[in-house]
């Protein structure tokens, strides 16, 4: 596609004219409303795809995922666009409605990675790093009958739990062999060397308890292969933190030994970068064999892991069905949508999807109150939850015993259960420490909800006051520094260039009265804005800039039938 026009004149900010909670209360069952509706965002944003913080992870990869309750069913408990921040139209065209993922193949997205390269799973073979020749092949090293065994082992179908492989022409170098060959070729699984009748056998077994967490081993590693394996991850249907459990339960990782550049839509099929700490190419390709809606490719070794962040944006196809509105208003907001953009907010899953906001535990996180952190995490609420955290929830607050609320939970590693457990360990007066149980990422998520409603709310209030243009007093970006525009710079510059910040001790505010209500705001939730320094480093707020709109490139759209629409873009 050619490269997009320049922009019209800007065009002025249009108001919210429906309350979110009518729009979604005839919506069928399974069915979410896509937020094209009266051209307000008719495109996610990059940081769209931040997941809720997962709640469970399948006791078994090789079984089908049920849908359950969709965010739609459960928002009707929990927020609505206005209690997040979300007030504004970048235009005011009529626009139109639809629903969104009514199917999770209706949102396909594939990340634009900092080269500016849209990444694909298009290779799952297994590189070769020069200078490696020398190791030893283990593919030969099982028999057919024996990878049989092992691969129904491996997906717990063997009753016996484990398998006994006899060592022929014993001797260390061939039980080596064997022991590499199965833990390279079956991920999940450990071996172990056992003496009966004067024979040898190597003995497969699942590991269970805190070995299957331990580091990885140290295995040998060649000074000329990069320490991280990067692949492409190809999921259907699933979130990114919950792929990263399965991955690492079947490697027998601990979770944090994964990076990854941004968080993708649980349902959706999406197309992601991951790096992982010196595991290789060849054991992760061995997991397409077992792994059901994941697949792994494009395997390349290099020196560093993954940011998050470091994405250039995503590549959206979307369908949006039983769509309600006139060719010609699909038209006018699909126009919009090329030529001004969306307003860049930060969307409704980066807030959770109960009645308990995940900017609220941040607030309480930021303000070092422990105890409210705890209470927000595992409190009764109302709204669609799985039968078993109800239960919890419920025995937490009847007995504030984190032994007895951890029982109710049949899978002991969704977020809830890690804070008990560390609350059972370490104790209720010890809540920081019990609290680094839950995997770095979904800690960091709940200051940095907090962070997005704040630049939600005041990106709201800056178009509120000014409209889509730019003014003296508003930021835009030379490099990576904020700079003040003056009266007379601001009229070299349009919409496109400003930039607000998340909160932060790094970051510059706006000089005009916008820049204040930062001020006004987080000090009417208990916070300095001048002291946005953790006693907990991890939760210390740098801060950052992002763009307040947001013109996609590649734009294109169809009607494939009266009720069924297309849509593809880039949002960069």
């Amino acid at each position: 596609m050619s490269d997009l026009e320049s922009p019209p004149p800007p065009a002025p900010a249009g108001e919210k004219r429906t309350c979110p909670e009518d729009e979604e209360q005839d919506l069928p069952l399974k069915k979410q409303k896509t937020e094209a509706d009266h051209g307000n965002r008719a495109a996610p944003s990059q940081d769209e795809e931040t997941s809720c913080l997962p709640e469970e992870e399948e006791a078994c990869e090789g079984e089908e995922e049920e849908d359950g309750d969709t965010f739609a069913d459960m928002m009707k408990h929990g927020l609505t666009e206005t209690d997040v921040g979300i007030l504004k139209y970048v235009s005011d065209h009529e626009g139109f409605s639809g629903i969104l993922k009514e199917r999770y193949s209706d949102f396909v997205v594939h990340e634009i990675n900092k080269q500016g390269k849209t990444v694909h799973l298009d290779d799952v073979s297994v590189p070769e790093v020069q200078g490696e020749e020398h190791q030893p092949k283990d593919d030969d090293v099982l028999t057919e009958e024996q990878k049989k065994q092992l691969g129904d082992l491996q997906l717990y179908k063997n009753k016996e739990g484990t398998v006994s492989i006899q060592v022929v022409d014993d001797t260390k170098e061939k039980r080596t062999l064997i022991h590499k060959a199965i833990k390279t070729q079956f991920p999940g699984l450990e071996t172990k060397t056992e003496e009966k009748d004067g024979c040898r056998f190597i003995v497969a077994y699942h590991v269970a308890g805190k070995k299957a967490l331990a580091a990885p081993r140290k295995h040998f590693w060649p000074k000329n292969r990069g320490s991280f394996c990067h692949f492409v991850l190809y999921k259907e249907n699933k979130d990114t933190m919950d792929a990263i459990n399965v991955l690492s339960k079947f490697l027998r990782l601990r979770p944090n030994m994964f990076s990854y550049m941004g968080t993708k839509d649980k349902r959706a099929i999406t197309v992601q970068e991951i790096a992982v700490l010196r595991i290789t190419a060849d054991r992760l390709a061995h997991l397409n064999k077992c792994l059901l809606n994941l697949k792994v490719g494009n395997f390349s070794y290099k020196n560093h892991p993954l940011k998050l962040g470091e994405l250039q944006g995503n590549h959206f196809t979307v369908i949006i069905r039983n769509i309600s509105g006139t060719g010609e208003q699909v038209h006018q907001a699909m126009t919009s949508l090329k030529q001004t953009g969306f307003i860049n907010y930060y969307g409704m899953q980066r807030f959770g999807t109960t009645a308990v906001p995940t900017q609220h535990v941040g607030r309480a996180i930021l303000r070092n109150n422990w105890n409210q952190v705890v209470d927000l995490i595992l409190k009764p609420r109302p709204g669609a939850e799985k039968e078993y955290l109800v239960h919890c929830r419920e025995e937490w607050a009847k007995t504030q015993d984190p032994e007895a609320a951890l029982k109710k939970l049949p899978n002991k590693r969704c977020l809830e259960g890690q804070l008990l457990r560390g609350l059972s360990m370490y104790g209720k007066k010890n809540i920081v420490t019990a609290f680094g149980l839950i995997p770095r990422n979904n800690r960091l998520m709940y200051i940095h909800s907090y962070q997005s409603f704040v630049w939600n709310t005041m990106v709201s209030r800056r178009i509120q006051a000014f409209g889509l243009k730019a003014v003296a007093g508003d930021l835009v970006l030379r490099g990576t520094t904020a700079h003040v525009l003056s009266a007379e710079e601001a009229e070299q510059h349009s919409i496109h260039d400003i930039v607000m910040p998340l909160p932060g001790f790094d970051v510059i505010y706006p000089s005009h009265h916008i820049g204040d209500g930062y001020r006004e705001l987080l000090s009417a939730d208990g916070l300095d804005i001048d002291n946005m320094r953790h006693k907990v480093r991890d939760y210390s707020l740098a801060g950052a800039y992002r763009r307040i709109i947001i013109r996609p490139t590649d734009v294109s759209w169809s009607c494939g039938t009266e009720t069924i629409f297309h849509l593809f873009c880039e949002n960069l």
